[in-house]
């Protein structure tokens, strides 16, 4: 689903005005419709962070046939940039607590944006994003408070391939105790 709605948002936000879609979140605001935290790429190689509000609007269209009077309603989503900020600009990447599982982090940019993201993992992902295109277009070290570095920063393990792999991680070590406790202990 998530794959469709890039594919979409992309075709229909970010192309016709010469821009690659990277990265996007779905984010919780309290004005009706979905909204989504989005990271571009310009032409000028220039990174973008907007919010993007997406709304359903009905359109409804006469039948092609002249015998028929049925009309046909069908909905589309309607995307709009409601706010849109520089990468450049992007002081700091507060995470909040980095003990606790919480999807709500801060964007200082000249002001502060506080942004409550669906899942934490999206919040990670959204932010190992954020470090790779800081590296890559800004040529600066984004900088990050409150957040647990084992899943941002790549390991010999781990090394950007996302969530996928941090839990394949967890299972594994969980496997291991497991085996562990079941293991008999001498009792002399």
């Amino acid at each position: 689903m998530s794959s469709l709605l890039k594919e979409e948002m992309q075709r229909v936000l970010f192309r016709p005005e010469g821009q690659r879609l990277v990265e996007f979140i779905e984010i919780e605001e309290p004005s009706q419709g979905r909204h989504f935290l989005c990271v571009s790429v310009l032409k000028n190689k220039a990174v973008q962070l907007c919010i993007v509000r997406c709304q359903k609007s009905q359109q409804s269209s006469k039948s092609a046939s002249k015998k028929s009077q049925t009309k046909r309603s069908t909905f589309q989503d309607s995307y709009k940039r409601t706010e849109v900020w520089s990468l450049q600009d992007l002081n700091l990447v507060d995470g909040r607590d980095p003990d606790v599982d919480d999807p709500c982090f801060l964007l200082h940019f000249d002001k502060v944006r506080s942004v409550t993201a669906i899942t934490c993992s999206a919040k990670y992902a959204l932010v190992r994003a954020l470090v790779a295109l800081s590296d890559q277009h800004c040529q600066r070290a984004l900088t990050l408070r409150n957040f647990d570095w084992a899943y941002i920063t790549p390991t010999s393990f781990y090394s950007n391939r996302g969530d996928c792999v941090v839990l394949m991680q967890i299972c594994f070590y969980a496997f291991n105790l497991v085996c562990l406790s079941m293991c008999p202990v001498p009792l002399d």
